[in-house]
């Protein structure tokens, strides 16, 4: 019998199709592909009994698992936990929303979570400090681990009254024309309204700056963090950028330098130069005094008229990459800076 052909292969290409359906192979492996009985039962038995033709079919998976163990537990060592990636990619903004829709709406909690929201100390810190008796609730001292509390209670540790609200931190570089206050009684505009939109705690400006002085000001809740930026002892540095009516001379920023008897008291400069060496006008001051309008009087009592003030630098924070009347949320390494230094 004539042996049928399903097609010809195309001159100087290889058509599986045809090569494979051509009278090429043998007949056993035309048998086979046919679907006869002995062919199945042939492929049947090698599979089931044949070591190297099982080894053959599973050689893929068999490569694949041990791979996929290796890397998983490579992941669960040194790969990031679900914390630091949503910190990675979420904003600060984000993360706050996120915390408060997983907080009790009953406004009901334990003891515990009240003082790790508060950013004292985590969880398991703070069951030691109960134990310890370091904790009150409204005035009495519990020792109790598991104790619940609501959001409106007063809790101290070591006497010190916790706030049950995540600490908030921003930077604004503010405008000219905003007061530096939370309400204005003669209704101009004040910072608050310039970040209203950021964070539903409320948050307070860290020290003041005049209502035409322009630059960096910072925003928190964590009230022993403001008190550790706005206090002389600390030292925190403060720049700013002043452009003066007229141009000035070495020798009176000298006398800058070396210190002033102002009607408050003395005063002197950290570090003070040109900010501009063709331009007289433009000066450079650090300075670390909290005092009012500490940096326009110095230079009035030298008698220059201070056009334009702009703090550039507020304890190791910048305004760079802020556009003026924007602001942003502190990262957590600039925090921990803030706290430490």
């Amino acid at each position: 019998m004539e042996e049928k052909t399903y097609g010809k292969p195309r001159r100087e290409k290889t058509n599986y199709r045809s090569k494979r359906y051509s009278g090429n192979k043998s007949d056993e492996s035309k048998s086979d592909f046919k679907g006869d009985s002995e062919g199945r039962e042939r492929r049947k038995k090698d599979f089931s009994e044949n070591p190297d033709g099982k080894k053959r079919f599973s050689r893929q998976s068999d490569q694949k698992k041990p791979f996929k163990a290796r890397s998983k537990k490579r992941f669960d060592e040194n790969g990031p936990n679900k914390e630091e990636l949503q910190k990675r990619h979420y904003s600060k903004k984000k993360q706050l929303e996120h915390a408060r829709m997983r907080g009790p709406k009953d406004g009901i909690l334990r003891l515990n979570r009240f003082i790790a929201n508060s950013g004292e100390c985590s969880r398991r810190e703070a069951d030691s400090r109960i134990a310890e008796g370091r904790v009150s609730v409204n005035g009495k001292v519990v020792t109790e681990v598991g104790t619940k509390v609501n959001l409106k209670d007063k809790v101290c540790m070591d006497g010190n009254l916790l706030s049950p609200e995540a600490k908030v931190y921003l930077v604004l570089n503010k405008p000219k024309d905003f007061v530096t206050t939370l309400d204005d009684p003669m209704g101009r505009r004040t910072v608050i309204d310039l970040i209203k939109n950021a964070c539903t705690e409320r948050v307070y400006p860290v020290g003041r700056l005049d209502r035409m002085t322009t630059g960096v000001l910072l925003f928190t809740n964590d009230g022993d963090l403001t008190k550790r930026l706005t206090h002389p002892s600390y030292n925190k540095k403060k720049i700013y950028h002043v452009f003066l009516d007229r141009e000035i001379s070495q020798e009176e920023l000298d006398m800058v330098d070396k210190g002033l008897e102002l009607e408050d008291g003395f005063i002197k400069s950290d570090a003070i130069s040109f900010a501009d060496q063709k331009d007289k006008k433009q000066v450079g001051i650090e300075i670390h005094s909290g005092k009012n309008r500490i940096v326009r009087r110095i230079f009035e009592h030298l008698g220059y008229t201070v056009e334009k003030l702009d703090r550039v630098f507020f304890a190791g924070i910048t305004k760079k990459n802020i556009p003026r009347g924007k602001w942003r949320f502190l990262t957590q390494e600039e925090v921990r800076m803030l706290k430490l230094f």
